[in-house]
């Protein structure tokens, strides 16, 4: 590593948390923040749709699954365009596209328009994962990186409520089934905040590094840790104009070695190098867990009013009514993702990534046998507290753990000039599993029954399981500079 990115990367991990930092990470918080808002209001707002348009079981679940879809092109293609293009244009096109399709999605009068136009939404909120944790990671000091990432991940849980909380606002207000419209436009008002507070944030240091222009990660970095980082010495350039003038070759050559201290060089690197040794299995690790991650994830929670209006609250009252109990219930269950963030961050950096996600994993497994359980035992207070036992244990580990984990390694797992890259591939397969298990759940279950889906669902978990125990890199107390470092011995194309 050449001395101006040694003295950028020191500055940047010795740096105290100031305002600068705050501020970069609330922003970036906030886009995980709307993810989990659309994710839940979504969930509340479904079954009034199913009531409104009376979709077959497929189409229901395209309903549910298309914003995944999106996300998985969003998250692959701008995940690879932010390397290419720079982290602050796409920081705020992301936010764009979801306020656009927001209000296409209220507006919506059938259901394949409101599908194409929910699959668009999910192109920007996919965007947003690779580009808002590689924008944050690049900025915070190496000591707190971990929790910094795993707190602006946090942010699902609590868009997550916010979600349940205004859908079972609007239902209180409007009891109609036309309620789901305003659910669907009530993500535009915080998008558009953040979008404007996003607009005069810098491009990230090491971007500007990794692309040749050291000057400008200088100039950034000055401002966010409020000290001045030295630029190159005025008298290695005075010398230059003294050598040239000279015509000596021999100093001239000596000053063009100094100066290759002083100048970084452009890292290329192709996107095929994630499918190449020796990252490789940081791929596979950083991927694949995050497949069956969100196939429970979101298979379970996008459907957890539906699940406890079968469950627990069916048969009580009029459907409106029903909707409004199931959603009570999920916001008491989704209290347990905030516990289980506030866990992570705790942990992550005593017990390390893959321990966490290993523990979490197992979590989740136990917590879905407890639902498949329940779902076939009579009504009856067993039945009661096996469902909400089952759905704390689900939220409160996989937060805990792989929800976590699998946002925060890819981050460490790669060098700059892929990390948009490789989040963007990881999140991609997240969002491919969460498709797959918004869309296979309300199938499986008209054909299969609500149990065996349980059942299957715990099993798509327990893999996520065992790929991290075979495929574990742990990240712990890794800089940044060190992953940087780890890239360019690797090579570069």
């Amino acid at each position: 590593m050449k001395p101006h990115e040694r003295a950028i990367h020191q500055s940047l991990n010795e740096a105290q948390v100031g305002r600068h930092h705050w501020k970069i990470w609330f922003l970036s918080s906030m886009g995980v923040f709307l993810d989990g808002f659309d994710l839940f209001i979504m969930a509340v707002a479904l079954p009034l749709i199913d009531h409104h348009y009376h979709p077959d079981p497929a189409s229901l679940g395209m309903v549910g699954a298309s914003a995944m879809l999106g996300a998985l092109i969003g998250a692959s293609v701008l995940g690879r365009l932010t390397d290419a293009w720079g982290r602050k244009k796409l920081y705020v096109a992301d936010l764009g596209l979801f306020i656009l399709f927001s209000v296409l999605c209220a507006t919506s009068d059938s259901i394949w328009a409101l599908t194409l136009w929910r699959f668009m939404l999910g192109v920007g909120i996919g965007a947003d994962y690779p580009i808002s944790s590689s924008y944050v990671s690049e900025f915070m000091p190496s000591r707190v990186r971990g929790r910094m990432l795993v707190g602006s991940f946090s942010f699902q849980a609590l868009g997550s409520l916010a979600g349940a909380a205004c859908g079972l606002v609007i239902l209180w207000i409007y009891p109609q089934d036309e309620a789901w419209r305003w659910m669907l436009a009530a993500g535009t008002v915080p998008a558009l905040v953040v979008l404007i507070m996003r607009l005069p944030l810098p491009e990230s240091p090491l971007w500007s590094l990794s692309h040749g222009r050291a000057e400008d990660a200088r100039r950034i970095v000055s401002e966010v840790v409020d000290q001045v980082i030295e630029e190159p010495p005025v008298a290695v350039l005075l010398a230059r104009e003294s050598a040239a003038a000279l015509e000596s070759p021999v100093v001239a050559a000596a000053l063009t070695e100094v100066e290759r201290g002083l100048v970084v060089q452009p890292i290329r690197r192709s996107y095929l190098d994630l499918l190449r040794e020796p990252l490789l299995r940081r791929t596979i690790l950083a991927a694949v867990p995050w497949f069956f991650m969100d196939v429970g994830l979101y298979g379970v929670g996008f459907f957890t009013p539906t699940i406890l209006a079968a469950m627990a609250f069916s048969g009580k009252g009029s459907f409106i009514a029903q909707d409004i109990a199931a959603t009570e219930g999920d916001m008491i269950v989704d209290i347990f993702l905030v516990a289980g963030f506030l866990l992570a961050i705790w942990l992550v950096d005593r017990w390390g990534r893959i321990r966490l996600q290993l523990i979490g994993f197992a979590g989740m497994t136990v917590g879905l046998l407890m639902l498949a359980v329940a779902a076939v035992l009579p009504e009856d207070n067993l039945d009661l507290f096996l469902t909400f036992a089952g759905f704390a244990l689900f939220n409160l580990m996989v937060n805990m753990g792989p929800n976590a984990t699998t946002f925060l390694l890819p981050i460490e797992l790669y060098p700059t000039a892929l990390r948009g890259s490789g989040h963007g591939l990881a999140a991609s397969f997240g969002k491919l599993g969460a498709a797959v298990g918004v869309f296979l759940l309300p199938v499986a279950r008209d054909r299969l029954g609500l149990a065996p889906t349980l059942g299957l669902t715990a099993c798509a978990v327990f893999i996520g399981f065992l790929v991290t125990w075979f495929f574990a890199v742990e990240t712990r107390g890794v800089s940044l500079e060190e992953t940087e470092m780890e890239g360019a011995s690797n090579g570069a194309h």
